[in-house]
């Protein structure tokens, strides 16, 4: 399985969670871990895709949901810097992946990293 996500740092309250939801017309995901603090601490936006599935363009996807919203965002306090991609890939055999460069530059010129994490599967 492949996990997506696009993680939003808030100011841990439900009136900025919910102008965020509002603004970018989507609904979050349920928190996923007590670690990451309060449940309106980080907006949670994603898709899990099996791993028997076609390629799923999940950066240009989530910049094509952020760009037009940028400045609004900003508005509300959040800034490119409370952002992040999050790549989950849990595999049995290898763990290979690749991007293509001009979703790797168009991610690097806003300024919005990416955290991939990799997790063998017990058999």
């Amino acid at each position: 399985m492949k996990y997506h996500r696009l993680h939003i740092t808030t100011d841990g309250t439900f009136e900025m969670y919910d102008s965020i939801s509002k603004l970018l017309n989507l609904n979050p995901m349920q928190a996923e871990d007590e670690r990451f603090g309060s449940s309106f601490s980080i907006w949670t936006y994603g898709f899990d895709i099996d791993g028997e599935q076609e390629y799923f363009d999940f950066i240009n996807v989530f910049l094509d949901i952020l760009e037009p919203s940028f400045s609004a965002l900003e508005q509300l306090g959040i800034y490119k810097d409370d952002i992040i991609f999050w790549l989950n890939y849990e595999y049995s055999d290898q763990c290979a992946m690749s991007f293509h460069p001009k979703e790797m530059k168009r991610l690097g010129e806003l300024g919005i990293g990416l955290n991939i994490d990799c997790f063998k599967i017990k058999n």
